[in-house]
């Protein structure tokens, strides 16, 4: 999926990076809201942190240029919802072309990262831990795609 063209890499590319991402920022694009989690310093644990209420994408870009700013963020991890089968369907083309837009406006890399299940993940480790109301499951889901993408570059 790495388009040479474009700013943004697939996480999922055959040579991880094999020294620590940093603290990184992942994003859960949706429609009406963006969940937003953060790891470590090290780039070992991801934690749910906010929900951005989408207005324009001038205004997201702006507010997740924010974070990246206030949390020192080395990079930008968005999730792609691909279908079931693996396939790039029309909200996986919608998301590629907001993180591509985003990528041009920020000063760190923007990855995407495959974010199947991450809802249903969140959802259910809300459900057991017994924080559904305390966390978004925007951020909470967030977090999944975050953490994946942080196990996925170790190896």
């Amino acid at each position: 999926m790495t388009n040479p063209q474009s700013p943004i890499s697939d996480s999922q590319s055959p040579t991880p990076n094999p020294r620590s991402p940093g603290r990184v920022i992942a994003l859960d694009v949706g429609e009406r809201r963006i969940g937003v989690a953060v790891s470590d310093p090290t780039g070992t644990l991801a934690t749910p942190h906010s929900v951005i209420r989408r207005r324009s994408k001038a205004e997201d870009f702006a507010a997740v240029a924010r974070l990246v700013a206030e949390l020192g963020a080395e990079r930008v991890v968005v999730g792609l919802p691909l279908s079931l089968n693996g396939e790039m369907g029309p909200q996986a083309r919608r998301v590629t072309r907001y993180a591509q837009a985003l990528a041009q406006t920020l000063n760190v890399p923007v990855e995407m990262h495959d974010e199947r299940y991450s809802t249903v993940t969140a959802d259910a480790l809300l459900a057991e831990g017994g924080r559904r109301r305390q966390v978004s499951i925007d951020a909470a889901a967030a977090a999944v795609i975050l953490q994946d993408y942080l196990e996925s570059q170790r190896g």
